[in-house]
């Protein structure tokens, strides 16, 4: 079935610079995705991260691994075979403590793996060394042990590698084929089969020997990058502490963005009241844009009754000139009618007469201004 996912998250990775082997160099531009695969044919455990078609992370979990937590939301691990120092920084803590989690259980796993393995090989060659090897004669096997008792997986502790053996053969005379000639036959093919083994383990020793110093040479590599790392432990401290400190002010501007988020969808709410009162605006304006086309149209008739307005301005003031008069000639009256109380009953009639025309002036003046008002409401 190959490698399947057992743990997927979402993080910034880094890599320490391999020049330096102090700063932190992005692999991503954003976060990408961080996957635990177990490949069940090789009993194994990897780290793989890939940014669109490259692949950042490769890494073969085992059991001398250590993750690291730095700060809250980053974590590291150094992976000798890549030779680097891969970081993964997460937007939680929650998020990191879980990675963590789980990269302790995937260790203990190739943990156990590699033990039953190594239990699997000492087993194989317990069975190869009790299994005794058939001969024909004393001196026809030459010297060589041809059990599987030397091969030895190579670890990554750094075990020496297995001893090469000689293949045996079976050089019996013509009288001993034809006296054992089945188990000469035997002899063999199992002496073929430990021919083949012994070859397959020399090669295997080859690769196990290069493989074993490519790890010294990592091994090397590592402890210097650690001692490195020893050495700069206390300004990573000062750049932990001042994270943190940008992290309080970070969590501070958060809360301050929340805050502006939560005005901004008041906000929003009163834009989309302002809109509705908007659209009513618009509906209105449009209704007094017709009202005003029909004052303009009316606006015409302005200068007519403009002429109308000065002629009875000029009536107006001839009938308040008038009025005047007669105000001056009821404050004579009045005087003469206090003057001339005694002689009132004589002056009855001609007053009669005088308050007549007087009211007839009155009510033709009340008449007038009723038109005046009348006409002013009506422009």
């Amino acid at each position: 079935m190959g490698e399947q996912p057992i743990y997927t998250t979402r993080a910034h990775v880094f890599q320490i610079d391999p020049t330096t082997k102090k700063n932190w160099v992005p692999a991503s531009k954003q976060a990408v995705t961080a996957s635990y695969f177990y490949d069940c044919t090789r009993n194994s455990y990897r780290i793989i991260s890939v940014d669109g078609s490259k692949v950042i992370i490769n890494s073969t979990i085992t059991p001398n691994m250590t993750f690291t937590k730095t700060s809250q939301k980053f974590g590291q691990w150094a992976d000798s075979r890549a030779n680097t120092v891969f970081g993964l920084g997460f937007s939680s803590e929650q998020q990191l403590s879980k990675f963590a989690e789980k990269f302790q259980e995937v260790k203990e796993a190739a943990k156990l793996a590699r033990e039953k393995s190594q239990e699997k090989g000492e087993t194989m060659s317990n069975h190869s060394q009790d299994t005794p090897t058939p001969r024909t004669h004393d001196n026809d096997v030459p010297p060589g042990d041809h059990s599987f008792s030397n091969i030895q997986p190579l670890t990554e502790s750094g075990q020496d590698t297995p001893p090469k053996t000689q293949p045996s053969s079976i050089n019996g005379t013509d009288d001993e084929k034809i006296s054992y000639g089945p188990e000469a036959a035997v002899l063999k093919t199992e002496n073929d089969r430990l021919k083949s083994a012994v070859e397959q383990s020399n090669t295997n020793a080859k690769k196990w020997e290069t493989e074993l110093q490519t790890l010294r040479d990592s091994n090397a590599r590592l402890v210097d990058s650690l001692q490195e790392s020893s050495a700069n432990v206390e300004s990573w401290k000062k750049q932990l502490s001042t994270c943190k400190e940008e992290s309080d002010a970070l969590r501070s501007k958060i809360a301050e963005l929340e805050v502006q988020c939560n005005e901004a969808g008041q906000e929003k709410q009163k834009n989309a009241q302002l809109s509705a009162r908007v659209k009513e605006l618009e509906t209105e304006l449009q209704d007094k844009e017709i009202e005003l086309e029909n004052l303009r149209k009316q606006a015409e008739i302005i200068p007519k009754l403009m002429a109308e307005c000065e002629d009875v301005s000029t009536k107006l003031q001839a009938a308040e000139l008038k009025n005047k008069e007669l105000e001056g000639r009821v404050d004579v009256l009045s005087l003469d009618i206090n003057e001339s109380q005694q002689k009132q009953g004589n002056m009855k009639g001609e007053l009669k007469k005088f308050m007549d025309i007087l009211d007839g002036k009155i009510d033709e003046l009340h008449e007038f201004r009723q038109g005046l008002s009348k006409l002013g409401v009506d422009n």
